[in-house]
């Protein structure tokens, strides 16, 4: 039964070759019988045997062609269809190339867990950066430990070292007073300094900071420090180094990151450095020209100030600037 079946399909797809062969065989039995059929009979049958062979075989040809044309088309778009290839494939890496940056920035922006990984990360920030951008209250943490390790860094590999930093302004009270109730409400307790924020505490954080920022500028030629002064507040601490930017909020356990290369570090970086522009500027260079003692001294520190064109509060006593400069270069870390 298989075989009448592929037999039936074949005859099937080859009628009219099968009806010709036939026809010429049948146009070979008549012209070999000779006495049988009368001559001119025998003439028609074989004449028009052949005709007909002949429009079967022409019909089959037709048939043929008919079939190949698809097939030539399809041949056609084949090779049409390779030679754009090339574009399709390039406009296929364009895309896998665009999603994969997607993903690359949102793979380098992640959530920093507990103090000990906050740490770490800035530990890795400071280790071989030649450059530290810092914008956030009064600095405490940038002057108990990026700072003086930065600096430290800088001095053992002997290589240049610039430090932008925005604070508050400490002679605008109002931004003082706003940023001391802020720190209040956030906890009662007193920070790893062993204090608890107020206007005139955050006043003589900020004027330490700046304090620091010239004793080491003095010390460190290799050391381009810039100073800005706000009058408003920010409730975050941005830390960015040549390598990564991590982003502070009050919750000292929980903390971002985002390494370098990344869409939101670049846009990061210049956010802080127009942000710094807009800034009051402190004259640092000036500074030089009050040369301070390792330990400062009461007078030192009074003259620095005037200098700058940020003069003490007329209130503050020799206690106060002793406090001030104990700050700066002795200051503890808020966050032990």
């Amino acid at each position: 039964m298989g075989r009448i079946a592929r037999f039936g399909a074949w005859l099937g797809k080859n009628v009219d070759g099968f009806i010709a062969l036939l026809l010429a065989v049948g146009v070979g039995v008549v012209g070999l019988v000779d006495d049988q059929i009368d001559e001119a009979l025998k003439k028609q049958v074989i004449e028009g045997g052949t005709l007909l062979v002949l429009a079967l075989l022409a019909t089959a040809i037709l048939r043929d062609r008919w079939r190949q044309e698809p097939v030539e088309t399809a041949i056609r778009k084949s090779f049409t269809s390779a030679a754009s290839i090339p574009g399709r494939l390039e406009r296929l890496e364009g895309v896998v190339g665009e999603a994969g940056k997607a993903l690359q920035d949102l793979s380098v922006v992640h959530v920093l867990n507990g103090a000990e990984e906050i740490a770490k990360a800035h530990s890795e920030g400071r280790r071989e950066t030649d450059r530290w951008i810092f914008k956030g209250g009064t600095g405490t943490y940038f002057r108990a430990v990026t700072l003086p390790e930065c600096v430290a860094a800088a001095r053992k590999e002997r290589r240049a070292l610039l430090m932008r930093l925005e604070i508050l302004d400490p002679s605008d009270e109002r931004v003082c007073e706003a940023y001391a109730r802020f720190r209040r409400s956030m906890s009662q307790e007193p920070d790893g300094t062993g204090e608890i924020w107020t206007p005139q505490r955050t006043r003589k954080e900020a004027y330490s900071t700046i304090l620091a920022g010239c004793w080491y500028h003095q010390r460190f030629g290799l050391l381009e420090i810039h100073i800005g002064l706000s009058a408003t507040m920010t409730t975050f601490r941005w830390d960015l180094s040549s390598a990564s930017l991590i982003i502070t909020g009050e919750d000292p356990r929980r903390a971002l990151l985002a390494r370098r290369g990344s869409f939101y570090y670049d846009s990061c970086t210049t956010e802080l450095m127009t942000s710094l522009e807009q800034a009051k500027r402190v004259p640092i260079e000036l500074g030089r020209s009050v040369p301070l003692s390792d330990e400062p001294t009461i007078e030192e520190v009074r003259r620095l100030f005037e200098t700058l064109g940020l003069p003490l509060p007329r209130s503050y006593t020799d206690r106060d600037i002793g406090d001030l400069t104990r700050k700066a270069l002795r200051a503890k870390n808020p966050y032990l």
